[in-house]
């Protein structure tokens, strides 16, 4: 038994208190019986105070002794229920209150926190002789068992003990009442009745069994504990139970600091807790009066049923001297004035934080770690007593809310608005913040008209979110790790024309290849209508370029991109596997749109954990909200095993991190970017004009944001807020975020990239002098390379035939803008000098022979472009024509 067993020290001269050390049962029926002999106490116990009851029945006195022996004679008292509170963390990183949840409203306190005046006023109203009986008053239980038996009364006449005994059986019974159990309220009815009001052979049984329980706890237990244990486990009306919790119900104080009037209204009220509650102003029971129901114990008539019990007490510690006549003269002309205080239970009293304890609730319903059945956890999340103190920084989650609420409107005309806003510590995984613009409410009238909903936008169907929303090209982010892996550099340069990115896709171990036709309905669209262009990963990634990324997906396989997410923590809000495909929740999985420009519904935590990610090194943690958990016995509850992989490798994670970096500084993010000083990575993301993301990270706390339709699919931008469209609050939502995420938490320099991932790639440049303009550019442009065409030149070629290319024909860096000048038709009458290029690179000399006006520069097999020149074909000084080739010879091979 979890009570503190501390010696009761009251003001009554009258009643008797004895040592508080646990006694033998010899101790106990001497207290009963004096000097008795143990073996004939037994005997007259029964005979003397049960026996006349059951004789009644048909019972001998030797069978009522054989009935009393076979009565079970150890009981247990259990921890009684007690509600779970969820705790978070204030701006001073103190804990404080989010949420309770209980079945029964209980606050479990030792016994130093009991008033002595509500010790003294229970004790003579309830069992003056408490501390001098054995636990059991013979005369009156001999009264109550010939009463139950007859039917003319159902009463208890029981010592403290004896009730407390008959409420631990109650309790137990109630704890074995599953919480989602059909018949649910019957049940737990029903213990109360099968132990408050059997008569009858019952009802014997049931005084017989208080009775030798009621000797065994005398032995196991203190005085003070047993006392404890019954004002801790009482009933004081509704779902309020237990002495602390019904001083903080009626009067918002503690059973320490209780006024002598409160202290004997509590006392009267548990003789009948739900006929004395003051808590209805409406009564507590009705009679007729003129015709009419009337309600009694209200309000109106002074909760006049109350104040008799009430006065009833008093008059008991006036009549054994506990206070003055005077004390007594003005407590019972004290009216009875509740001091309500609220008891609301459940996420909704949370307000603005009612999201982030939905989640919690999710968590503690759901994880193994708080029971080995569904049914198991819903018990212990509303009995099991838990203290459960969360990741929620109130530090952050002030300025969260507040960039939420002000940005985005609980409602709008014409759309079902919503934004929410996820912060996470990338190294451990832990939610630190959790903002929505709706108000939270699990009322069956709550709608979205109304500015109410209990969905958590920024979480999964799991955790109390819908399907998701999508993500837009948050999700190129996989794409880009993709490509890393792959051994590909974020300096290599691509055709990222709209143009050119139909055609196949390779889905090798997902259904093989997928051909994106050339089809209006397919038409591939970049922001602003952009034709796209042959650039570098780098610049696709700071641009957020369509066509650019489905130009590197190309070269990958669709299903590893997934793969990637998969391993970054990402699932569909529906919970179903981001690489499968389902026609309800994943159409197309595998497909570019979905695979690479992310038209799949994920929950912004997922997305912020994939960039989290990034941020730490290429290791995922799970999101997490439970720092600790304290049981009812003050031991530490283990939370959910905590997981953090290591799931790309660290130079991947540092050259994603470089390239995404371009976001945040330049980039499609940069308005996002607080600027206080501290690095960081990103990704904007808009899906079909219906949906906008944002995700944001320092190295240490990674931000999602997402503002869109909850439901229904309007274009953002045909609507606005304090004059900002919909489609841009992201921007100005995540900045004021993380601005403060990076003030309390910082933010290290994020490492350097991988020397071999940034390398400039060389590539082929073919020979386009003697083609038509077009033809040449088409060449050029099919093989990777940006095209100018510069003033013609007279040369042997024809009118408008390329004269001239610089850089001419070799390898040169992928994304090289070639420059391509057409002939006049003018013959060129003399040369022009071969120039001395000996003792410089190729690459040197490649450049000096094309500026002096030789389109047709070629190396030899020994030369690479830092290979020294020895000497050129034609040699220097001679005369040769522009569109002559001209070979650079090398002494050796020095490499690259």
């Amino acid at each position: 038994m979890a009570w503190h067993s501390g010696c009761y020290s009251g003001n009554s001269p009258t009643i008797k208190r004895m040592p508080q050390t646990k006694r033998t049962v010899k101790g106990v029926l001497g207290g009963l019986l004096g000097l008795v002999g143990l073996s004939a106490v037994a005997g007259l116990l029964v005979t003397a105070t049960v026996t006349p009851a059951i004789a009644m029945a048909g019972y001998t006195g030797s069978q009522a002794l054989t009935l009393f022996d076979e009565l079970p004679s150890y009981l247990k008292p259990s921890e009684p229920m007690a509600p779970t509170t969820i705790y978070a963390n204030d701006e001073n990183g103190q804990p404080f209150k989010l949420a309770t949840f209980y079945e029964q409203n209980r606050t479990p306190i030792t016994f130093s926190k009991l008033s002595p005046t509500l010790v003294d006023a229970l004790l003579s109203s309830e069992d003056k002789n408490f501390y001098s009986h054995g636990g059991v008053n013979l005369l009156s239980t001999v009264k109550a068992a010939v009463e139950n038996f007859k039917g003319t009364s159902s009463r208890g006449a029981s010592t403290i003990t004896q009730q407390y005994v008959k409420n631990v059986l109650i309790q137990q019974c109630e704890q074995e009442v599953p919480t989602d159990d059909e018949h649910y309220d019957d049940k737990m009815q029903q213990c109360y009745l099968d132990a408050a009001t059997a008569k009858g052979s019952a009802g014997i049984e049931r005084k017989l069994q208080e009775m030798r329980y009621a000797l065994q706890v005398e032995k196991d237990y203190s005085k003070n504990d047993i006392l404890l244990g019954y004002l801790n486990v009482s009933n004081f009306g509704g779902t309020t139970y237990g002495i602390e919790a019904a001083a903080q119900r009626y009067f918002s104080t503690t059973a320490a600091n209780v006024s002598l009037v409160q202290a004997a209204t509590l006392a009267g009220m548990v003789q009948e807790p739900n006929l004395l509650r003051i808590d209805r102003p409406g009564g507590t029971w009705t009679k007729k009066v003129d015709g009419q129901d009337v309600g009694q114990n209200s309000e109106a008539d002074g909760y006049a049923t109350t104040k008799d019990r009430r006065d009833y007490v008093l008059g008991q510690m006036y009549k054994n001297g506990q206070i003055t006549k005077a004390q007594y003269d003005e407590a019972k002309a004290t009216p009875v004035t509740p001091q309500l205080s609220d008891t609301r239970q459940g996420c909704s009293t949370a307000g603005d934080n009612a999201y982030f304890c939905k989640y919690v609730q999710s968590v503690l319903k759901d994880d193994p770690a708080f029971g080995a059945t569904a049914e198991e956890r819903a018990a212990n999340l509303k009995r099991g007593g838990m203290s459960v103190y969360t990741s929620l920084d109130m530090r952050l989650q002030g300025p969260a809310i507040q960039a939420v609420h002000d940005r985005v409107p609980p409602t709008m005309g014409g759309i079902a608005v919503g934004g929410a806003g996820v912060s996470v510590e990338a190294a451990t995984g832990r939610i630190l913040a959790m903002a929505q613009n709706t108000s939270f409410s699990e009322a069956a009238d709550a709608s979205l008209a109304k500015g109410q909903s209990s969905q958590v936008f920024a979480a999964d169907s799991k955790h109390g979110g819908g399907i998701g929303f999508s993500v837009g090209s948050t999700y190129k982010l996989f794409t880009l790790i993709d490509w890393l892996e792959k051994g590909h550099s974020v300096n290599e340069v691509l055709d990222g024309r709209t143009s050119s990115v139909f055609g196949k896709y390779n889905r090798d171990g997902c259904g093989g290849a997928y051909t994106l036709p050339r089809q209006p309905d397919r038409a591939i669209g970049n922001s602003g209508n952009n034709p796209g262009y042959t650039g570098s990963v780098m610049k696709f990634t700071a641009a957020s370029l369509n066509s650019g990324f489905l130009a590197m997906a190309k070269q990958l396989n669709l299903c590893d991109i997934n793969q990637v997410a998969k391993r970054m923590g990402v699932h569909l809000g529906s919970g179903w596997d981001v690489t499968k495909s389902d026609n309800k929740y994943n159409p197309g999985a595998n497909d570019p749109f979905a695979s690479v420009l992310g038209s799949k519904n994920i929950a912004p935590l997922q997305i912020a954990g994939a960039y989290a990610t990034v941020a730490n090194n290429g290791k995922y943690c799970e999101p997490r909200v439970i720092d600790k958990i304290i049981g009812q016995d003050g031991k530490e509850i283990a939370p959910p095993k905590e997981s953090c992989t290591q799931v790309i490798a660290p130079e991947i994670a540092a050259t994603a991190a470089y390239a995404l970096r371009g976001v945040m500084e330049g980039g499609t993010g940069s308005n996002a970017n607080p600027r206080n000083g501290v690095q960081l990575i990103g990704k904007t993301g808009t899906a079909e004009k219906a949906h906008t993301m944002l995700v944001e990270s320092s190295t240490k706390v990674a931000t999602a944001v997402w503002v869109g339709n909850v439901t229904g699919d309007e274009s953002l931008r045909k609507f606005s807020y304090k004059g900002i469209q919909l489609n841009n609050i992201r921007y100005s939502m995540a900045k004021a975020i993380q601005r403060a995420a990076n003030e309390i938490y910082g933010g290290d320099a994020f490492p350097s990239p991988d020397k071999n991932l940034t390398r400039n790639v060389l590539k082929d440049l073919p020979n386009v002098v003697g083609m038509t303009v077009d033809a040449a550019t088409k060449t050029l442009e099919d093989a990777g390379f940006q095209v100018s065409v510069g003033e013609a030149v007279d040369s042997d070629q024809a009118a408008g035939i390329v004269a001239a290319q610089a850089p001419g024909a070799g390898q040169v860096a992928a994304g090289t803008t070639v420059t391509i000048s057409p002939s006049t038709g003018k013959q060129v009458e003399t040369g022009i000098e071969v120039p001395d290029v000996s003792g410089k690179s190729t690459a040197e000399a490649v450049i000096m022979l094309n500026g002096a006006g030789f389109s047709n520069v070629k190396w030899d097999g020994k030369c690479q472009p830092s290979s020294q020149v020895t000497d050129t074909d034609p040699p220097a000084g001679s005369m040769a024509q522009a569109t002559q080739q001209i070979k650079v010879q090398c002494e050796k091979d020095n490499g690259r």
